[in-house]
């Protein structure tokens, strides 16, 4: 089913097939997005991310409504974020990294659930003491990790550290989502 009407979203998924835990297939995932609606649906990677378009809603709507279907759906709780495709061409262009952009492996954007207040900020910035470098826009967290995110002590600091829910994706998945949402626009 292709219906051409409505708005491209992007939904990133935390915490599924990690491990080899709480294993969600992706063509499992695809008939989900379908069975409440979406169209063009097409996803990235195991890690949890899909495009799709819908026709009603907005980010905010369609996180609650994905949310509770997903728990109903596998039985357990995965945080996510969707945001629109215009949101994600945004993140791309306000890159604060450019001369890393090449390097996906040492750049990561998370995807946080608000933007941060300045006292949480102010508390990453005292944990940012190794080689990397971070920035926030808005709802993103812009991470450079120059020995890439497995190696970054800082990286593990994040979560409790800012204590904003978020998911972070390596920047080959974010341009990769931001292409498929084109892809998914223009047809």
């Amino acid at each position: 089913m292709s219906d051409k009407t409505g708005k491209i979203f992007i939904a990133l998924f935390s915490g599924i097939n990690v491990g080899g835990n709480r294993i969600v297939k992706m063509a499992e995932l695809r008939a989900f997005f379908e069975d409440l609606g979406f169209s063009d649906v097409a996803t990235y990677v195991q890690s949890g991310n899909a495009v799709s378009r819908s026709a009603q809603g907005d980010a905010a709507a369609l996180t609650s409504q994905l949310a509770a279907a997903f728990e109903k759906k596998w039985g357990f709780h995965s945080r996510i974020m969707v945001r629109d495709a215009d949101w994600f061409e945004r993140l791309v262009e306000q890159n604060p990294y450019p001369e890393v952009a090449e390097e996906p492996t040492k750049l990561h954007a998370y995807v946080l659930e608000r933007e941060p207040t300045v006292e949480e900020t102010a508390r990453l910035l005292e944990k940012c003491t190794g080689p990397e470098q971070f920035e926030i826009k808005g709802d993103v967290l812009y991470l450079h990790a120059p020995d890439g995110l497995g190696k970054s002590v800082f990286a593990g600091l994040i979560p409790r550290t800012l204590k904003v829910p978020g998911t972070a994706r390596n920047w080959r998945s974010v341009l990769a989502l931001l292409e498929m949402a084109g892809k998914t626009g223009s047809n």
